[in-house]
């Protein structure tokens, strides 16, 4: 799975760097464990995901936002899977929010395109990202998710249901999340304090439109012990 496939990459307009973001704990999963580096099919998580970013055309080059205590681990799994494209490994901040810019200052210049998305996604395709990449170069930014399937209820604070949603609208957002590089940077600069959870909400914020790709129900986020359960089903189906 991690060997590159050789692919001739024709000469593009954009420069597109993809921020890996992995500076998250195993809180949730119970573990002392970085997430990103739990094993998953004979292989690190984080190495799952940083190999289909290194196989997608579109793709030039990777930053790894990680924990200042794991940028070593981070060091000699790149080296150990040989992937050639992550160009720095670098100290994430308290949140995610905080590591996704600091990322962003750290692309290479004359950078056009960014694919922010979460070191513990492994199952995202080369060929995903590429249509990502592809739509943000187009529309100015582009999510991937997938249609919500179970009926969706507002609660009040005493769990009392209040309001039920029409699901036909609504998505559950994954990654990656595409934005030229403009757009996320002034969305990022413009509201350090908003403690967003992904990086749409900012670019909301920031008057950006971000088009909605359809994505896959096996780009799972690798977060509890029961995740690595599926990852491992999802693995044996591939």
């Amino acid at each position: 799975m991690f060997k590159r496939k050789e692919r001739e990459i024709s000469a593009r307009k954009n420069r597109v760097a993809a921020i890996i973001a992995a500076a998250g704990s195993g809180s949730r999963m119970k573990s002392d464990q970085n997430k990103q580096f739990i094993m998953l099919g004979g292989a690190p998580v984080l190495a799952h995901t940083v190999s289909a970013f290194e196989e997608a055309d579109s793709i030039d080059e990777i930053i790894i936002v990680t924990r200042e205590c794991d940028i070593l681990l981070a060091r000699d799994l790149v080296e150990e899977y040989g992937f050639s494209k992550v160009s720095c490994i670098i100290a994430g901040g308290a949140t995610r929010q905080e590591s996704v810019f600091k990322g962003l200052k750290a692309v290479s210049k004359g950078t056009s395109i960014v694919a922010i998305h979460d070191g513990a996604r492994p199952f995202i395709s080369p060929d995903k990202i590429d249509e990502a990449v592809q739509a943000a170069a187009v529309c100015g930014a582009a999510a991937v998710g997938v249609r919500v399937k179970d009926t969706v209820k507002v609660v009040d604070e005493n769990n009392i249901i209040t309001q039920t949603l029409d699901r036909a609208g609504l998505w559950q957002i994954q990654t990656p999340q595409v934005f030229k590089y403009d757009i996320i940077l002034r969305a990022h600069t413009e509201n350090v304090d908003a403690n967003a959870t992904d990086d749409c909400a900012l670019a909301e914020i920031a008057g950006a439109k971000v088009t909605m790709l359809e994505g896959s129900y096996s780009n799972i986020k690798i977060t509890t012990k029961e995740d690595l359960i599926t990852g491992r089903a999802i693995l044996e189906e591939s």
